[in-house]
């Protein structure tokens, strides 16, 4: 599966822990990527300064759905599941 033009989505709800280029510590989830451009191109993309995990992220029709809203909607639970204070016991 292509990632769906103009998506973006995972540019923006997912939190990367590397430094990409223009965010040095890295990018919040929820925050767009600075790499991301005005219709949602990733500016990296098939450049040796993209970061690994950008790299191997793979679209799959379960995480892209039908839209944008969809994709958000997954790649935001995705991120409050993966937390890493998710299982603490305070």
């Amino acid at each position: 599966m292509d990632c769906r033009i103009g998506c973006g989505a995972c540019c923006i709800a997912l939190s990367i822990s590397s430094p990409i280029p223009g965010m040095p510590n890295g990018k919040p989830a929820g925050v767009r990527c600075v790499q991301l451009t005005d219709d949602n191109r990733c500016k990296l993309f098939g450049k040796p300064e993209r970061p690994a995990v950008c790299v191997r992220l793979t679209p799959l029709p379960e995480m892209c759905g039908e839209s944008f809203d969809d994709a958000m909607h997954y790649l935001n639970e995705l991120e409050r599941l993966t937390k890493p204070d998710l299982f603490s016991s305070h």
